[in-house]
């Protein structure tokens, strides 16, 4: 994965899409929505991050959908509270093999949250799991990677998650 100059490829899908220096990198932001597909990224990023001696923030971005007339507080109290008890138990069991981590449940829409983590001084590489899917599910789903990787204010690793995640 990594050469020789100290530049580590992506891919996407197994190609490689190009290169960014890891020297500098010392926290890495892994956005997941709760699904097997989302953690596909995790072992990468433990081995990334142990060899390049970097902290893990992991992410859940969570809304609520509520009825008309209904008051949308406990909607939203319940999500977070479920986010943040998934991304413990992660937390948790990365802990446990000595890395670094820290969580943090934000609400809104998943894209512009993320992009906004992002942003902050202290991430340092987005990494995420990607559907791969093209066409017309691509169209009617949308793809929160593309959008991430289209507008990321810092390097972006996609992996492609396999199996019907």
């Amino acid at each position: 994965m990594t050469n020789e100059t100290g530049v580590i490829n992506f891919a996407v899908e197994g190609r490689t899409k190009g290169g960014f220096l890891m020297e500098k990198h010392k926290r890495i932001l892994i956005p997941l929505d709760g699904s097997e597909c989302a953690e596909t990224i995790i072992p990468r990023v433990e081995e990334l991050a142990t060899v390049k001696q970097a902290g893990i923030c992991l992410l859940r971005v969570v809304s609520a959908t509520t009825f008309l007339g209904v008051d949308p507080t406990e909607a939203q109290v319940k999500v977070v509270r479920e986010a943040e008890e998934y991304l413990q138990d992660l937390k948790d069991r990365l802990r446990a093999k000595g890395l670094d981590v820290d969580t943090h449940v934000r609400y809104g829409d998943d894209v512009e949250e993320i992009l906004d983590h992002a942003a902050q001084k202290e991430i340092d590489l987005v990494a995420m799991s990607t559907h791969g899917r093209n066409g017309i599910k691509r169209f009617l789903f949308g793809s929160v990677a593309e959008k991430v990787l289209r507008h990321a204010p810092k390097p972006v690793y996609l992996v492609r998650c396999t199996g019907s995640a």
